[in-house]
């Protein structure tokens, strides 16, 4: 994918993310675009040490959503940001 898919997708998994977080009013678009990216390189490698070596767009997407969702909840109960 395309660095302008990347953007794209990682900002749909970041805002699903933190809605499903309950953190969607406070980080506003740029943060859930970073989150979105950060959690797709998370969920990335978590899935490659897994043994899974991927799967189109959907896969991407919901990989994105779940390292998204783990980085928000280090960040919102574990660091307490």
């Amino acid at each position: 994918m395309g660095i302008i898919a990347w953007i794209i997708v990682g900002a749909l998994a970041g805002w699903i993310a933190s809605m499903i977080m309950g953190n969607e009013e406070s980080q506003g678009a740029i943060g859930n675009i970073i989150v979105g990216i950060v959690g797709g390189l998370v969920g990335g490698f978590i899935m490659n040490a897994l043994g899974s070596d991927g799967g189109g767009l959907l896969y991407t997407t919901l990989v994105a959503i779940g390292g998204a969702c783990l980085v928000l909840f280090v960040k919102l109960r574990v660091l307490k940001v």
